[in-house]
C-alpha cells in the first residue's frame, strides 16, 4: 500500500531548493509532461513507472504531477539550480530529507534510504551539508542515506567522479555516493 504524503513538503523544499528560493524562468514554462519525463529519467524504469511524481515550488508548496503506487517519489528538480536535482526517493530517503531540511541534529530513520540521481546533479559542498555557496558537479549516481564512517568502511571521503565515496563524512548526514547507474 502506498504511503499517503505526510505534511512535510515545506521542509523537503529546503533540500530540493538549496541554492535559491526562486524558480528559474525557463522551468516555470515547462509542461507537466516535460517535468514528469525528467523526473522519470532520474531513477530505474521499474521504480519510476509506478512512482509518485511531484514538484516543489519556490514557496515550498508541493504539487503532485502524477500519483504513484509503490512508495517512491520522484522530483523533476529545476535545471540550473545548485542542489535542486532530478531524483527518486524511497520512503526512508524522504524521511531523511525531511529531517535534514528541518535541521534535526541527525536523521531519525532506522533503515537506509535509497535515492537515485541518474541525471547527475550539483551540490554546494562534498564535505559540508550546510554549505550555501560553491558548486561541484556530480555524475549519474545513487545514494544510500544512512550514516557511514570512512574509517570503519575504508571508503574515501573525497568527492570523485567514479566509484564509491562518502559525502558529508564526519557529520550525522554522511551517506554513501555510488557514481554509476546500477
Amino acid at each position: 500500500m502506498a504511503r499517503k504524503w505526510t505534511p512535510f513538503p515545506r521542509v523537503v523544499v529546503a533540500v530540493l531548493l538549496v541554492a535559491s528560493f526562486a524558480t528559474p524562468a525557463n522551468c516555470a514554462d515547462e509542461t507537466k509532461e516535460t517535468k514528469i519525463k525528467r523526473a522519470m529519467e532520474a531513477g530505474p524504469a521499474e521504480i519510476t513507472k509506478n512512482a509518485k511524481i511531484a514538484e516543489v515550488d519556490d514557496k515550498g508548496n508541493m504539487t503532485v504531477l502524477r500519483d504513484g503506487s509503490n512508495g517512491w517519489t520522484c522530483f523533476p528538480g529545476h535545471p540550473g539550480m545548485v542542489g535542486d536535482n532530478p531524483e527518486c526517493d524511497d520512503e526512508a530517503a524522504m524521511q531523511w530529507l525531511a529531517d535534514f531540511a528541518a535541521n534535526k541534529p541527525k536523521p531519525t530513520t532506522t533503515q537506509p534510504g535509497v535515492s537515485y540521481m541518474f541525471l547527475g546533479g550539483t551540490d554546494h559542498s562534498a564535505s559540508d551539508p550546510h554549505a550555501t555557496t560553491g558548486s561541484f558537479k556530480e555524475p549519474p549516481h545513487w545514494m544510500i542515506l544512512f550514516p557511514y564512517d570512512p574509517k570503519a568502511t575504508g571508503l574515501s571521503d573525497q568527492a570523485k567522479m567514479t566509484g564509491t565515496w562518502i559525502m558529508w563524512a564526519g557529520t550525522p548526514w554522511a551517506h554513501l555516493m555510488i557514481n554509476q547507474k546500477p
